[in-house]
């Protein structure tokens, strides 16, 4: 963990433990010592998300937990997380996890079919634009871990995993990557792993997958080359942002890519 403003560390500790407590930037400022424009920009500085943005994000992670482990319904379980409205909730966690909370709860066979599909394949080649109009990223993942499984990796709008990637994709092995045909703008690198054998439970709650994201963010530019992106996959660190997107969601998607590449 970076040692950089580390007295944040016990800020993240403090609202893991008090999740389901009201958080006011005003109090969460008071209890790091600091005033709230201070504490929120070395909070962003840190994170790279703002400071209730992030509460925002631990909340609909303990939502995904509650779906998966209790048989509370889905309009307690908004409630249990601060959400006065089934519909706010249902639209919220829908944009940022990618699927409704039903759906979710319900996907643990898809991802058990999902994982098994995609080990059964011999190998796979990314379909890639034939003519890239736009920015080109390539770049190397690297682990500090051995690993063997597949790798999900995406450019995001935000510095956390959530909602569809703008552009992701799935990879086979560390090694390269390339996403082609890129629009200008400013995007975030993130990725996370699945290791074959994983049960269901962890694919859909990955607390403990190794990850990796960029808190710099990677600017496209019409005519401006791209420097070469090098990440490194790393177990989960306290700092880091909880992993929203459904993991099976984006494994269903690749999936409908190969078979639509395999059939043109």
């Amino acid at each position: 963990m970076a040692d950089r403003y580390s007295e944040i560390d016990e800020v993240i500790v403090y609202i893991h433990r008090h999740i389901y407590e009201p958080h006011l930037l005003a109090g969460l400022a008071g209890y790091a010592g600091y005033s709230q424009y201070h504490f929120a920009r070395i909070f962003k500085e840190r994170i790279g998300l703002s400071p209730l943005y992030y509460v925002s994000s631990l909340r609909l992670q303990k939502a995904k937990e509650l779906l998966l482990h209790t048989n509370l319904s889905i309009r307690d379980i908004g409630l249990e997380i601060g959400q006065q409205s089934l519909g706010t909730f249902t639209s919220r966690f829908t944009e940022r996890v990618g699927v409704t909370p039903s759906h979710f709860r319900n996907s643990k066979l898809q991802a058990d079919n999902h994982l098994r599909s995609l080990r059964q394949l011999d190998e796979w080649r990314t379909p890639y634009p034939i003519l890239s109009r736009y920015g080109v990223i390539e770049g190397t993942v690297e682990a500090t871990v051995p690993f063997e499984g597949v790798i999900l990796i995406g450019l995001f709008a935000r510095p956390i995993p959530e909602g569809l990637p703008l552009y992701g994709t799935l990879l086979s092995s560390l090694g390269k990557f390339c996403f082609t045909d890129v629009k200008p703008g400013t995007y975030y690198l993130l990725a996370t792993s699945v290791s074959w054998g994983m049960q269901a439970v962890d694919v859909l709650l990955p607390h403990n997958t190794l990850r990796t994201r960029s808190k710099e963010p990677i600017v496209v530019e019409p005519n401006s080359p791209v420097p070469h992106q090098r990440v490194t996959l790393h177990p989960p660190k306290l700092d880091d942002p909880p992993i929203l997107i459904s993991l099976p969601l984006l494994m269903n998607n690749f999936l409908g890519q190969l078979l639509q590449s395999s059939n043109q």
